[in-house]
Parts: C-alpha cells; sequence; structure tokens
C-alpha cells in the first residue's frame, strides 16, 4: 500500500454537507480501526467509493481481513449487512429471490433474495458462472431488481463489496468486462507490515475474535441518514475547468495508447469525477485537486484496461502501463 497523503480537517467556509462528510470519516474509521489493524488507504476507499455511491471490488490473498472490513464497516454506518459466498451452483434465485407458493393464502409470494440489503459482500464474486454474476448488472447500476415481473427497488445505500482471490485460478470464472466496468474501485489489499502482524497477534492472544465485532468494541457511530447527508456533499465540491480537463485527458490517454488494447469507457470518467469529489468532501475540502485525481486513477482505471499482446509479452501489468499513460499527461498548475 501507498503513503497516504494527509487528511484535511474540515475547513471554516467548508458547506455542511462537507463537513458532514470529513465527520462521517473520522467517525467511521475511529469504529472499524477497533477491528482492523492496518489497511488504512483501503478502508478510506471503501468509505469514499460509500459516500460516491459507488461498488468496491477487494482483491486479495486469503485471510488479510477482506471481509472484516467489509463488516466494521457496515457496523460503524448502521447499515445491513448480508453476505453471499459465490459458487459455481449459486444461481441467479439464490441472489434475487424468487416465488414461492403459500399453502395459506393459496397464492405465490415472493421471496426477497439477500441483494435487498445495505451492504451486499459478495465472497469470492469469481467462483460463479457468468449467468449468475450477470444478476448483480441491473442492481449495481440502477439500484433496482427485475424479479417475477415487477420492478423493485433496492435501499439507496446498496453498494457491492465483492471479493476475489488473485493467485488461484481452478474453479474460477473472470469477471466480464460488463461486469467490471460497473465497480468504482478495485482495491489490492496486501500483508500487514511487521509491526502491524505483531499488533494482530497480540490482540489474538487477549482474546479478540473477527467474528465478534461488538466484544470488539466496534459500534454503529452515524446513521444512515448522515450518511445519505454527507453524499449531499458530492454538489457541493468543485472541480475547476484545467483539472476537469486534466481528469478526461487521463481517461482518453487509455484509449490512443499502443500497450492499451481496450480503454477506458465514458462510466470510467463519470466514477473518477464522483470519487474525486467524495475523497475531498471525506477530507473537509470543497474542492478536487491534481493530486487526488492522481491519487484515485489507480483504483478506477486499473481493472478496466485490456493490455496490448505486446505489453503483456514484455511482462508488464495493467499498474505499470497506467504509471505510463499518468506519466504522459501535464498536470495542470
Amino acid at each position: 500500500m501507498t503513503e497516504l497523503p494527509p487528511a484535511a480537517t474540515a475547513a471554516p467556509l467548508a458547506s455542511q454537507a462537507v463537513q458532514m462528510a470529513n465527520a462521517v470519516r473520522e467517525a467511521s474509521l475511529n469504529e472499524v480501526r477497533k477491528a482492523v489493524v492496518g489497511q488504512d488507504e483501503a478502508l478510506e476507499l471503501m468509505l469514499c467509493g460509500l459516500i460516491a455511491g459507488g461498488h468496491i471490488l477487494l482483491e486479495g490473498v486469503p485471510g488479510v481481513a477482506k471481509t472484516l472490513m467489509a463488516k466494521a464497516l457496515a457496523k460503524s454506518v448502521s447499515c445491513e449487512f448480508k453476505r453471499i459466498q459465490f459458487t459455481p451452483d449459486l444461481m441467479p434465485a439464490d441472489i434475487l429471490g424468487t416465488s414461492v407458493f403459500d399453502l395459506k393464502s393459496q397464492s405465490f409470494v415472493l421471496v426477497r433474495g439477500p441483494i435487498f440489503t445495505d451492504l451486499l459482500l459478495a465472497d469470492e464474486i469469481n467462483r460463479a458462472p457468468a449467468k449468475t454474476q450477470s444478476a448483480l448488472l441491473e442492481a449495481m447500476q440502477e439500484r433496482s431488481v427485475s424479479l417475477e415481473g415487477r420492478l423493485s427497488s433496492l435501499s439507496p445505500l446498496f453498494t457491492v463489496f465483492a471479493t476475489q482471490n488473485p493467485v488461484e485460478s481452478e474453479g474460477t470464472y473472470p469477471l466480464p468486462e460488463a461486469q467490471l466496468d460497473r465497480f468504482l474501485f478495485k482495491i489490492e489489499v496486501g500483508y500487514p507490515t511487521e509491526h502491524e502482524e505483531e499488533q494482530i497477534l497480540n490482540a489474538v492472544h487477549k482474546g479478540f475474535d473477527a467474528g465478534d465485532l461488538q466484544r470488539a468494541g466496534v459500534a454503529s457511530a452515524i446513521t444512515k441518514e448522515q450518511v445519505l447527508s454527507a453524499r449531499g456533499a458530492l454538489h457541493e465540491v468543485t472541480i475547476e475547468a484545467p483539472v476537469q480537463t486534466y481528469l478526461r485527458k487521463l481517461v482518453t490517454a487509455t484509449r490512443t495508447s499502443p500497450r492499451i488494447r481496450l480503454g477506458a469507457g465514458p462510466r470510467a470518467g463519470v466514477h473518477l469525477l464522483l470519487a474525486t469529489k467524495a475523497l475531498a468532501a471525506l477530507r473537509g475540502r470543497s474542492f478536487v485537486t491534481p493530486d487526488d485525481v492522481r491519487y484515485l486513477v489507480g483504483p478506477v482505471l486499473k481493472h478496466r484496461l485490456l493490455l496490448s499482446p505486446d505489453a503483456e509479452l514484455d511482462g508488464a501489468s495493467a499498474a505499470d502501463v497506467l504509471k505510463e499513460v499518468v506519466n504522459s499527461v501535464e498536470v495542470p498548475r
């Protein structure tokens, strides 16, 4: 993980919504850190995605606290949390729900699936076939579900936190580009530092149980209404024309690079804009800086790129090629 830039405190002239977003950040992270050691960058990005109204793909080897972070974050913001373990035999009805015959009423009753929640953990999402993965597309894009001929709305806070293992490929189905493009961020969750791992061991030695957040002291620090109010900060955060042009040039440059076969589309630009505004608000600022754009360009764009055969033969990663693209675009002063 890269070192986090220092977070700004809420400026006196910041709007009420921006101050609320900054307060949400501080209160939520203070609670989550009672259960999660380290992973500060990943936690802030997850909260940024929640405020921006986007979905998050967490990628990391087993045991690096991906599930724990999602559960603790949901607890801190008073959100309903449900988990789906994706498996090869999982069917769309297991996610969305289905109609069952009620003997008492002698009629079919719609039983809603676990997708009807605030925060949904799609654990090991790449273990389900494309047919099942596609059940999430409408929900992720429109926050609604077409079920049994009826359109049902989801929670306004509906957010998918999906996890996948970057190493194991046996029994997995790669996420299609249409699915990946609906994730605001792809967050790479790495190993803790030696000091952080020592803290984890000490906590477990003293009785910490990752399955018991209440015992760890994680509490609901803010309400869902306050989270929705914080989302209003997106309308209060401004972005100057040169910074917005810089953002657009970064996105379009991925389409002209000879080392990229498929560049980022317009949705990526929209996601990057919303994410930078959310990050600025969380850090108590009412304006976006070029540093915000550069900081988030990786998590927003990396998973949307398909490299050219030459780049793949060179052993380059999407992060390497994206870094080349970013360095080729002049930063506005």
